[in-house]
C-alpha cells in the first residue's frame, strides 16, 4: 500500500494516536506517497465531468491536503484557486507544489469566505466530519459560493457486504471507534459515517439543489452501477 518513500509503521501509529491537526502535521512530508492521497485517476475522472460545466471564475479546494485538488482546478477556473485546511504542515506542501495559489490555515467547519467562489471542490475529506459536524460544513461552503456557484466532489459507492473492502472498512471504523472511547484527543476518520443519502440531505437543508452523475471512468460495479458518483451541489 505504500511507497518506500512513504511512513513508517511506527509513523502511522504517532499519528493515528495524535489529533487530526498534529497527526497530518506528521503526515505531511509522506502524504503524498500513501494511499490515502486521493490517486490522480479519481482527479482526472472529476475535471472531465466538470469541465463541460465551466468555465468557472475563482475555485475553492475545501480541506486541500497537500493541494492535489489544485491540479485540476486551475485550468477549470479562470481566477485564482486558493485551498484551505487546518493542518499548518498540509500547507506548507501545498504552497510549495503550487506557490501560485493562495492557501488559507482555517477550520472548515467555519471557513472565513463569503461569496467568493464560483467552484469549491473536496476530495475523501467528509470522513473526518461526524455527521453532526456536516451542516457546518455545507453552510460554510454555501456561503463561500457566489449565487449559482457550484460545490462538487466524488463519493463512491457502498461496497457490497459479501466482499473484504466492506470488511477491511466496517473493521477500521470500529477500531477507530474504540481508540476514540479510550484515547484522547479523539482522531476522527470514518469510512461509514457519509452516505450518499445522508450526504444528499445535508446538502439539501443547507441550501444547495443536489444532483449526481456517473464518473465512468472509475468503472461499474457487477450490477452495472458506477462505482463512483460527483456529486454536484448547485447554489440556489
Amino acid at each position: 500500500m505504500f511507497s518506500p518513500k512513504g511512513p513508517s509503521m511506527r509513523e502511522l501509529v504517532v499519528q493515528a494516536l495524535s489529533s487530526v491537526e498534529r497527526g497530518y502535521d506528521l503526515l505531511a512530508p509522506k502524504f503524498d506517497h500513501t494511499p490515502f492521497r486521493t490517486p490522480d485517476l479519481v482527479l482526472d475522472a472529476t475535471a472531465d465531468a466538470l469541465r463541460p460545466l465551466g468555465p468557472f471564475g475563482r475555485g475553492l479546494d475545501v480541506c486541500c491536503g497537500t493541494g492535489a485538488g489544485a491540479r485540476i482546478l486551475q485550468p477549470l477556473c479562470r481566477g485564482r484557486v486558493t485551498g484551505v485546511d487546518f493542518s499548518a504542515g498540509m500547507l506548507a506542501r501545498a504552497r510549495r507544489a503550487h506557490p501560485d495559489a493562495g492557501w488559507v490555515r482555517a477550520d472548515v467547519r467555519d471557513l472565513p469566505f463569503d461569496g467568493s467562489f464560483d467552484l469549491a471542490v473536496t476530495f475523501g475529506a467528509l470522513g473526518h466530519f461526524l455527521p453532526a459536524e456536516r451542516p457546518a460544513l455545507f453552510a460554510g461552503v454555501h456561503r463561500a459560493l457566489r449565487p449559482d456557484g457550484l460545490f462538487a466532489f466524488p463519493i463512491g459507492a457502498p461496497a457490497p457486504v459479501t466482499s473484504g473492502r466492506y470488511w477491511a472498512m466496517l473493521g477500521f471504523d470500529l477500531a477507530m471507534r474504540v481508540r476514540n472511547a479510550v484515547w484522547r484527543p479523539p482522531f476522527v476518520m470514518y469510512y461509514g459515517t457519509c452516505p450518499l443519502h445522508a450526504v444528499r440531505a445535508d446538502l439539501s437543508a443547507a441550501g444547495f439543489t443536489v444532483t449526481t452523475v456517473p464518473l465512468t471512468a472509475l468503472g461499474r460495479r457487477e450490477d452495472g452501477s458506477p462505482r463512483c458518483r460527483l456529486v454536484l451541489a448547485r447554489k440556489s
